[in-house]
C-alpha cells in the first residue's frame, strides 16, 4: 500500500471514530442550540429549531442523554442552552446538572422552543435560532453532526462555508477510495502505534456501555433478553452485548461511546462483537486491533454511498463489518471476508430505519447475527450468488447496489416513515 493511501485510510479512522455522549441526533440539536446561545451572548427568550425530517425521525423517540429520562426535540435544544458546553461538540451535555434539567423542563412547559420541518434541505440539517428581545443568533449544521456551515448574529453573517473546522484535513479524508481489498491490506500493514490509542479508546468506552446495558434496566432490555432466552454461547454473547450497549444508549445512558459513520449504535455494533470473539478466542491484543480496523473501515465503506441518515438501517452495515472483523480474527483472508459481507447484506438489507429508539437494539442483534451467519455460511461452502436479489458478481459491485438501494431506492420509504412519525 502506497504512503498516500495509507495516510488516507488512517485519517478516515481518526475522522470517524470519535467519542460522543448520547444518541448523536439529539446531541447535534443540543450542540447547535448551545452554539447559538454562545454566539448570542445571553440567555434567550425563545428557541426555534428548523430540522430535516431525518433529524426529527431520529430524535422523536430517543431519550436525551443526561436528561433524567426525558425525550423530545425541545428537551435536547433546551438542555443545550441551559447547561450545554458548545466547546465540547458531541459531548456538549457532559456537564448537565439537575438544575439544568429542571430549568429545561420549566422552559418546555412555557413552550419557548418551537420545531419546524425544513423542506428541500440535506438529510442531516439543523438550524437553531435563539432570540433575546430584538437580538438573535442563528447556527446551521449540514451533512455531519458537528459541521457548522453558517453562523449569523443580528443579520450579520459571521461565518459561511463548508465547515467551521479545518477546511482541509491533513492528510485529506477521501472515503471514496475505500475498497475491501485495500482495507485488508491496510489492516495487515498498519503500524499498531498509529491506531492503538484510537482503537483502545473504542474498546474501553464501547465495552463499558455494553456492560452497563446488561447490568441495568434500559430500554426494552434486548441484551438481557437474548442472554436469558438464547443462553451464553459466543454468538449469543456477541449479539447480546452489542444490543445491550444500544439498550443503554437509546435509554439515555450518559456514558460516551466511540461512534462509526456518525452513529453510536453503529460504533457499538462494529466493535463489541469483535471484542467478544477476540476475548473468547484468546487472540493477541494486536490481532484484535487489526480486526477492529477491518470491521470499522468495512462499516464505513458500506455506509459512505448511503449517507449519514437514510431509511436504510445503519446497523446492517455495521453488523456486516463486525462479521468481517470476526472472519479476520479467525484467520480469514480476502475471500472469507468479502463473502461474509455479501452474505450478511443479502440477509438483512431490508431492515428500515424508523428513528433512534429502543428497538434499535433488536435490529443490532439481527444485524450482528447476520454478519456471523454470513461467515459461518462461507466456511461451510455456502454463499449467495450474483443474481440473488441485489447480490451481483464482485463485492464492490454488490456494495454499489446496496448504496443505491439505501440512498435512492429508499428515498420515498424514508419520506413515508417521516410522515407517519410526525402524524401526517
Amino acid at each position: 500500500m502506497d504512503s498516500a493511501l495509507y495516510a488516507n485510510y488512517l485519517a478516515i479512522l481518526h475522522h470517524e471514530l470519535v467519542p460522543a455522549l448520547g444518541c448523536t441526533e439529539p446531541i447535534a440539536i443540543a450542540y447547535a442550540a448551545a452554539k447559538a446561545r454562545q454566539i448570542l451572548g445571553e440567555f434567550p427568550d425563545s428557541v426555534e429549531m428548523h430540522l430535516s425530517g431525518n433529524i426529527i425521525k431520529n430524535v422523536k423517540g430517543v431519550t436525551v442523554p443526561n436528561s433524567g429520562g426525558l425525550k423530545g426535540i425541545d428537551i435536547a435544544a433546551l438542555l443545550g442552552i441551559t447547561g450545554g458546553n458548545a466547546d465540547k461538540a458531541l459531548e456538549v451535555l457532559e456537564g448537565i446538572r439537575p438544575e439544568h434539567i429542571r430549568q429545561a423542563q420549566e422552559l418546555a412547559e412555557k413552550h419557548i422552543c418551537s420545531c419546524t420541518l425544513a423542506e428541500g434541505v440535506s438529510n442531516l440539517y439543523i438550524c437553531a435560532k435563539v432570540r433575546k428581545d430584538s437580538h438573535y443568533a442563528e447556527v446551521t449544521i449540514v451533512d455531519q453532526h458537528t459541521n457548522i456551515t453558517r453562523i449569523v448574529k443580528d443579520g450579520q453573517v459571521l461565518f459561511s462555508g463548508e465547515t467551521t473546522e479545518k477546511k482541509q484535513e491533513e492528510p485529506p479524508v477521501d472515503k471514496s477510495k475505500l475498497t475491501v481489498k485495500d482495507i485488508l491490506d491496510f489492516a495487515d500493514q498498519v503500524k499498531i502505534e498509529d491506531v492503538r490509542e484510537l482503537l483502545e479508546r473504542q474498546i474501553r468506552l464501547n465495552t463499558a456501555i455494553s456492560q452497563e446495558g446488561l447490568d441495568n434496566n434500559y430500554g426494552a432490555q434486548i441484551g438481557k433478553t437474548l442472554m436469558h432466552v438464547w443462553g451464553k454461547g459466543i454468538t449469543t454473547r456477541a449479539c447480546a452485548r452489542a444490543a445491550a450497549g444500544s439498550d443503554a444508549r437509546m435509554g439515555g445512558c450518559s456514558m460516551p461511546v466511540v461512534i462509526n459513520s456518525g452513529s453510536g449504535n453503529q460504533g457499538i455494533t462494529a466493535s463489541v462483537p469483535v471484542i467478544v470473539y477476540a476475548r473468547d478466542m484468546g487472540v493477541g491484543h494486536e490481532t484484535l486491533l487489526r480486526a477492529l480496523t477491518v470491521s470499522n473501515l468495512t462499516a464505513i465503506h458500506q455506509k459512505t454511498p448511503i449517507g449519514r441518515l437514510s431509511a436504510y438501517c445503519g446497523a446492517v452495515s455495521a453488523g456486516a463489518g463486525a462479521g468481517a472483523g470476526i472472519a479476520y480474527l479467525n484467520g480469514g483472508g480476502y475471500q472469507e471476508i468479502v463473502h461474509t459481507v455479501v452474505n450478511a447484506l443479502a440477509i438483512v438489507s431490508g431492515i428500515v430505519c424508523d428513528g433512534a429508539k429502543a428497538s434499535c437494539a433488536a435490529k443490532i442483534a439481527s444485524a450482528v447475527d447476520a454478519g456471523i451467519l454470513g461467515y459461518q455460511m462461507y466456511i461451510r461452502g455456502q454463499q449467495f450468488f450474483g443474481g440473488d436479489g441485489i447480490v451481483t458478481k464482485g463485492v464492490e459491485e454488490t456494495l454499489k447496489n446496496v448504496g443505491r438501494l439505501g440512498k435512492q431506492g429508499m428515498k420515498e420509504t424514508n419520506e413515508e416513515i417521516i410522515k407517519i412519525m410526525i402524524g401526517e
